[in-house]
């Protein structure tokens, strides 16, 4: 009998510790490119009960609809707003398993990242939400900081090895598919994995009421779909890191395009939301619905726009928490199960044509694939691969394509197939989800506390313009910059010279160089900081000449832009000014996507007045500004795009006085270039190289030209010499700024490989002094060559500088200077307490909007 009770006191004890079990939260890791669609379900999980599901980590994607350095501070204001700072964020995406076969790289590719538009209604939209980002969220104390930010891969390591977890995968799986190259004995630690991607079977329809048969339409979702109509945008980012993942053996439920495509922002639930926006996360979302919505390029977009990766993230939490049911059952989804397959070439096999990253070039495949597999024929290269193309009918590529087949490459594999209707057949929202994600959003509890407006007692946006009313101002300039750390070097001194001098009237910004559009705003800041709210701000193509797909300009290729780095070094660090932008004050200027039809819009936004100008636009208002005969000073400190196509507009060069071009490399004696992702080319350097047709344009034009060359660019670049001088120079604001910018990207050179480029950017700097002029010790010397520039599309030439007696075209360039000089004239400048900031960071901006009065505008000087 003492028996009998120990066992079942045994029992009840066994008992009570599986309770204990089940009742700890599941642990989540959420991998996200940081769409409007993934934010949405990153909502939907913050609202949840973290007794039951807790959000540990999350790790972004750049392979995808956003870059990291704009994702990353996004996702910080998010985490702020909803008081969950102690989540982990972990960058990545410096490309994906790449041409090489190598799985870490500086530069990334663009072979698939190419289908994702660029500018308007792709990553410049998503990178700002619209223009709302910074109008809404607040900033708190956490922002991105080059080699002190956790990588994806430290995130990863940290929050898997800690035990049992669950991964949500809402991007391509590039982050995740890395890992477990690297760490194939954490995978038992994932018990599951849900994916937001692919199409298993073509969309269906059949009219009801009609006897002709049904019409499937695609199953996938890129646009335009002429070459791959199988793919949906997850999955093509990166086929192989998909195949890797869906292959490595942990469980995986997969929400495809068959599901999500029954469940669109159809016009009832758009109406409901509108109508019920009790949070601040439910009206940040609502606000960013209703901009996607409202620039819509058609009139379907409550037919084309769906939930995505809300609807995943919903459909993962019902099954979780259903998790006693083992087919996964849940309250949103129709689930089957499937063996499916993600495609990563496409038959023949075994064939060598030079498309195959993984087997071209190479003795043996890289990560020992077999010669005549799945992954050995042709890789797309491009949206308009002649592959892919078939007169007269769809495209036969099938990359990325998530294929029901048989045999060893089948994984069985529980799929989503359509989104569950409502069960209260009386609601005008027919979904089940609808109704879930409503409630959820506006939930009172786990609600954000404030938005930047809120956050605040007296918080107001204020205007600030100088007052040049009894100053005779200078002659015209425009400064034309990619915004690397070097331009932004190069405009606070344009700021800080004697309006007497120069009358900067403009600024033109290129995202063809080593910042990404979305930048444009760290622009807008450095502005307001200096009190030049005034200053127009243009924004210019987001491909360089000849790049776009004709057919479809939001896309095109990216062969020169690809040169630059896409993570440490590169493009992640200038889009956040190597983690200097958020010091900055805000400005209530700011990108955005409102727009109005006499621009090119579908249709008129709720603020067209607020619409982004392009670079062209500012150029012909500054034209209609200029007194009578005067004439413009253009000053460019990038690719030369935007001024191509001012000297290919109607009556531009005629009032244009000069240009001042930072860039190009005349080498002598086989001197070499500074492009050092290209090996193939030694002699170019990176400003001509990025748009060598554009740079043809400019240099063959009529113009008044000085070349500031690579080689006496160098001559200024030492960090120690400019420090040195900026550190016993007055302190303002922005001699403080520059010197902590300057002192970290010499900290960074010193500290890491990836940033051994970093005096190159103090070089961009020289532009801006000579185009001022008024220093008589510089000691600068010209001398005029006649120039030609490679632009043949040859990849080793392009962007190299000819000295052509016979062809080439005069121009002056610099041939030396004062090294000395130069860096006492920059502090110098810099140090002047005239024309210095109005104010000086976000710091004091934050203490004006806790103890000021409301106020509306500003004059200054």
């Amino acid at each position: 009998m003492a028996r009998l009770v120990w066992i079942l006191v045994l029992i009840g004890f066994l008992g009570a510790l599986i309770d204990l079990v089940d009742a700890r939260p599941r642990r989540i890791l959420m991998d996200t490119d940081v769409d409007t669609d993934d934010f949405f379900g990153l909502f939907y999980l913050l609202k949840q009960n973290r007794v039951e599901f807790n959000l540990e980590a999350i790790t972004i994607d750049a392979n995808g609809w956003t870059d990291v350095g704009h994702a990353v501070n996004h996702i910080y204001d998010i985490l702020f707003m909803m008081d969950r700072d102690d989540i982990r964020v972990g960058v990545g995406g410096e490309g994906a398993i790449l041409p090489d076969g190598a799985i870490h790289a500086d530069v990334g590719s663009c072979r698939y990242r190419q289908a994702i538009p660029v500018g308007l209604r792709g990553r410049l939209d998503i990178n700002t939400n619209y223009g709302l980002r910074k109008g809404f969220l607040p900033q708190g104390g956490k922002k991105y900081s080059p080699l002190q930010q956790p990588t994806v891969q430290q995130v990863m390591i940290n929050a898997i090895s800690a035990g049992p977890i669950t991964l949500f995968l809402m991007g391509p799986h590039t982050n995740f598919a890395i890992f477990l190259m690297n760490n194939p004995h954490l995978k038992k630690n994932v018990e599951h994995i849900y994916v937001m991607g692919g199409g298993v079977r073509p969309n269906c329809r059949k009219n009801a009421n009609s006897s002709e048969p049904e019409h499937c339409g695609n199953c996938g979702n890129l646009f335009p779909d002429y070459s791959n109509p199988y793919a949906e945008f997850n999955i093509f980012q990166d086929p192989f890191s998909a195949y890797t993942v869906l292959h490595s053996g942990i469980p995986v439920t997969l929400i495809p395009l068959d599901a999500t495509n029954t469940i669109p922002v159809n016009e009832n639930f758009y109406m409901a939301f509108e109508q019920t926006q009790n949070t601040y996360e439910a009206q940040y979302c609502f606000q960013s619905l209703k901009m996607a919505h409202d620039t819509w390029f058609g009139n379907q977009f409550h037919k084309d726009y769906f939930m995505w990766d809300s609807f995943m993230v919903g459909v993962a939490i019902s099954i979780m928490r259903n998790s006693h049911n083992h087919n996964g059952e849940n309250e949103f989804a129709v689930m089957e199960y499937m063996d499916i397959t993600v495609v990563t070439s496409n038959k023949p096999y075994g064939i060598s044509d030079g498309s195959n990253p993984f087997f071209n070039g190479h003795g043996k495949p890289k990560f020992i694939l077999q010669k005549n597999g799945v992954h050995s024929g042709h890789v797309q290269t491009g949206m308009r691969d002649p592959f892919c193309l078939v007169e007269n009918e769809k495209g036969r590529c099938e990359d990325g394509y998530t294929k029901e087949v048989m045999g060893s490459e089948a994984v069985r594999v529980a799929v989503a197939t359509e989104a569950k209707p409502n069960q209260d057949i009386g609601s005008s929202l027919d979904r089940e989800f609808y109704k879930s994600f409503l409630d959820v959003i506006n939930r009172p509890e786990q609600s954000g506390r404030f938005n930047i407006s809120t956050q605040f007692p007296y918080y107001t946006e204020v205007i600030y313009k100088p007052n040049f009313r009894r100053r005779s101002l200078g002659k015209p300039v425009v400064f034309d910059m990619d915004m690397s750390a070097g331009d932004f070097l190069a405009l606070f001194y344009l700021l800080k010279s004697p309006v007497e001098l120069i009358d900067l009237k403009g600024i033109l910004v290129s995202s063809t160089g080593w910042a990404n559009a979305a930048t444009i705003d760290v622009v807008y800041d450095v502005l307001h900081m200096m009190g030049r709210d005034d200053i127009p701000v243009g924004l210019g193509d987001v491909f360089a000449i000849g790049q776009a797909e004709p057919t479809f300009l939001a896309i095109g290729d990216c062969q020169y832009v690809n040169a630059i780095p896409h993570g440490s070094g590169g493009l992640l660090d200038s889009d956040t000014l190597y983690g200097f932008s958020r010091l900055l004050p805000r400005s209530p200027r700011r990108y955005t996507a409102e727009n109005s039809v006499k621009f090119g819009a579908p249709r008129d936004t709720d603020r067209p007045e607020l619409r982004q100008p392009l670079a062209l636009d500012v150029w012909k208002s500054i034209l209609e500004s200029l007194d009578p005969g005067s004439k413009i000073s253009i000053l460019t400190n990038g690719p030369l795009t935007n001024l191509a196509h001012i000297i290919l507009s109607e009556n531009s060069s005629s009032a244009i006085r000069d240009i001042y071009i930072v860039g190009g490399h005349v080498g002598h004696d086989n001197e070499k270039g500074n492009l050092f992702t290209v090996p193939s080319n030694e002699y170019a350097e990176f400003n001509m190289f990025l748009d060598p047709l554009a740079a043809e344009v400019v240099l063959n034009s009529e113009l008044n030209i000085t070349l500031i060359p690579l080689g006496i660019q160098k001559r200024i670049s030492s960090f120690h010499e400019l420090l040195e001088r900026l550190q016993v120079a007055d302190k303002t604001p922005e001699a403080s700024f520059a010197r902590r910018l300057i002192s970290r990207l010499w900290s960074l050179q010193q500290k890491h490989y990836k940033y051994h480029h970093m005096d190159m950017f103090l070089g961009e700097v020289l532009g801006a002094v000579i185009l001022v002029g008024n220093h008589p010790y510089l000691n600068q010397t010209f001398q005029f060559k006649p120039l030609k520039i490679s632009a043949n599309g040859e990849i080793s030439k392009d962007g190299q500088i000819i000295i052509d007696e016979k062809q080439g075209r005069l121009v002056r360039v610099l041939e030396s200077l004062n090294p000395i000089a130069f860096y006492d004239c920059f502090a110098n400048v810099l140090s002047d307490k005239r024309q210095s900031a109005v104010i000086g960071s976000f710091d004091e901006q934050k203490r004006l909007w806790r103890t000021l009065p409301n106020r509306t505008a500003s004059d200054h000087w």
